[in-house]
């Protein structure tokens, strides 16, 4: 068996896989917070719980409408999204002119409502959801088994959030949306409403959390809880990346989803804290995060 560094090369690539996938998921994740903040300037401590109606709009969509995992995957980040945007447009938007904190603590609560919710009506174990079968089984790349469908969580990922970075700094919408966070009251004048542009900010931000929720159903089991075990992850890789860095949060979602990945093939016992340590280091060095900007 080939090692490499004493580790079985298997084991070393599967562990690289995992942290591929969990890099995915954290990357989306991270993605949707930096957008919401970056252009509404709101800490949104509900993305976890958007995360998981993402994951339990597919696994209700097919129980009781028969929709499966292929238009659950566009029906599901649009519905969460239209939900979002009700969210902002009744309560989030009396916010803005507020201290952060007020917006911090009423996404936390919402967050916790939504949770309390869907753990009343479904407890706090997990429901399946099934592979589609045009990507189940896997394939064996000879020093490693890719499973197929966790091969295109990763590259579905990436696409996304490549182009979610395109749409947000390559086009005249995005455009748009940077300049009515810097100066409303201009952006306006050329005749841009911007109300229904901080709408779709944080409709778009809620979707992709969403859309991560669905891709992680068949991975994950659909559970009230799978977004509280992760959005403090989530967090840390936002701060890593730089506080409303659109890249950062791609790069470094990624990075360290592989970081974690790799510890556990070497330290174990540190897994669980290793993105914990290099968020402290990073903040050590450089406060702003990686992409971020220095005050």
């Amino acid at each position: 068996m080939t090692m490499i560094f004493g580790i079985p090369m298997q084991a070393l690539f599967g562990q690289l896989l995992i942290g591929l996938i969990n890099g995915s998921f954290y990357a989306l994740l991270s993605l949707g917070l930096a957008i919401i903040f970056g252009l509404l300037r709101m800490i949104n401590f509900a993305h976890g719980a958007q995360y998981m109606l993402g994951a339990f709009a597919a696994y209700l969509l097919l129980t009781f409408a028969g929709i499966g995992y292929w238009p659950a995957l566009i029906l599901a980040p649009l519905i969460v999204g239209v939900v979002g945007a009700v969210i902002e447009r009744l309560f989030l938007r009396r916010l803005y002119d507020l201290d952060p904190l007020y917006g911090l603590l009423f996404t936390f609560g919402l967050a916790l409502a939504i949770e309390g919710t869907f753990r009343y009506l479904y407890g706090s174990s997990g429901q399946p959801y099934a592979t589609p079968p045009a990507l189940a089984g896997g394939t064996n790349l000879g020093f490693m088994f890719l499973p197929i469908y966790r091969g295109w969580v990763v590259i579905v990922s990436l696409v996304v959030c490549i182009g979610t970075w395109l749409l947000i700094e390559k086009t005249k919408l995005g455009a748009y949306l940077r300049a009515a966070t810097e100066n409303s009251t201009l952006v306006q004048v050329f005749g841009v409403n911007v109300p229904v542009l901080l709408t779709f900010t944080y409709g778009l931000g809620v979707a992709l959390a969403a859309f991560a929720g669905v891709l992680a159903a068949p991975v994950y089991q659909v559970s009230p809880l799978m977004g509280s075990n992760i959005i403090i992850v989530v967090f840390a890789v936002v701060v890593v990346g730089g506080m409303g860095s659109i890249m950062g949060a791609i790069v470094t979602g990624y990075m360290l989803g592989i970081a974690e990945g790799l510890t556990k093939v070497f330290y174990p016992e540190a897994s669980n804290t290793v993105i914990f340590v290099i968020m402290a280091i990073v903040l050590l060095i450089r406060p702003a995060g990686l992409f971020g900007r220095d005050a």
